[in-house]
């Protein structure tokens, strides 16, 4: 078929759907025959969940599409969509054991029996460390135990927030965090968890809380990087250089290190060792530096050891 306006030079040989016409819709009816329209309408029209025909019971869009939310997906982007659900389903990690919060004092020096000086940071506890639900695989889909510390007034609590303490006849406390486990046997609501009982002097520890936030620091600071000379008619002191080519990629790659904001982060370190455990005055004494400053919130977990406490798989 050949066009039917001469001026736009259309070639007789070339097919109507590949024509790379400058024209109007009007050209387009009256070369084509067909509304321009019409195939951005049936696009809509297939895409809107209400204007799709019901589909018999017996067939499933997973055969052709995936549904996400009430929309028909391409099979195209079927492995988008798979990716999507699985971030998802993203669970929390094993404990090795049941853990328990405490409240950052500071550091000291602590002498051993042999006269060894140790770098200690005094671990306090305020009144909490109360368990609030067991979680179980029937009822929640995984095991776990949820503990509350830090006693607080009723007013300081949300109407909700006492509720759920109120079902488990907990005191009113400001912060609940689960342990998931293998087993909770042996664990019932408003239950206290005793450090005494659950640490022992020489036992490795996880302890995670938030980092001392530094503000909006520079390269140098923040990542350690190298500054320029300070001489020699140097102008590039604690500047961050070049951050990428420019033709070729001419963009700048995800994650490159710049300046921004430091700290103020949730950090975990890992198998540190309790050297002392106070319990006139309830005090836990543990080995080198713990996240944030005094009075921060800190979580103690037994350490993780694949293949001894926790399985590997």
């Amino acid at each position: 078929m050949s066009c039917l306006l001469p001026q736009f030079k259309c070639p007789p040989d070339t097919p109507v759907q590949f024509r790379r016409h400058r024209h109007t819709s009007a050209h387009h009816l009256a070369c084509t025959g067909q509304d321009p329209h019409s195939r951005s309408r049936s696009i809509i029209n297939r895409w809107h969940p209400q204007s799709r025909p019901a589909m018999p019971h017996y067939m499933s869009l997973r055969s052709s599409s995936h549904h996400l939310g009430g929309l028909a997906v391409p099979s195209k982007l079927k492995r988008r969509v798979r990716s999507i659900d699985n971030n998802r389903g993203v669970k929390m990690s094993m404990e090795a054991g049941i853990g328990i919060m405490a409240t950052k004092l500071g550091m000291m020096s602590y002498f051993e029996p042999e006269g060894t000086v140790v770098p200690v940071t005094v671990v306090g506890f305020r009144e909490g460390n109360i368990i609030t639900q067991v979680k179980t695989e029937s009822t929640d889909g995984y095991n776990a135990v949820q503990v509350g510390y830090r006693r607080v007034r009723d007013r300081k609590l949300t109407k909700p927030e006492m509720g759920h303490l109120q079902k488990a006849g907990t005191i009113p406390m400001r912060h609940l965090q689960e342990f998931r486990l293998q087993s909770i046997e042996g664990f019932t609501p408003n239950q206290p968890l005793i450090f005494s009982e659950l640490f022992n002097e020489g036992d490795l520890v996880d302890v995670s809380g938030i980092t001392i936030g530094k503000g909006f620091q520079g390269g140098i600071k923040r990542h350690n990087f190298k500054r320029g000379p300070m001489t020699h008619g140097s102008k590039s002191h604690r500047a961050l250089g070049s951050i990428g080519a420019g033709t070729t990629p001419g963009r700048v790659y995800k994650g490159k290190k710049m300046p921004g904001r430091m700290g103020g982060t949730k950090t975990k370190i890992r198998k540190l060792k309790i050297v002392k455990i106070d319990n006139e005055l309830r005090v836990l004494m543990i080995k080198g530096a713990l996240p944030g400053k005094p009075g921060n919130l800190l979580r103690i977990t037994p350490a993780k050891i694949v293949g001894k406490n926790i399985p590997k798989s």
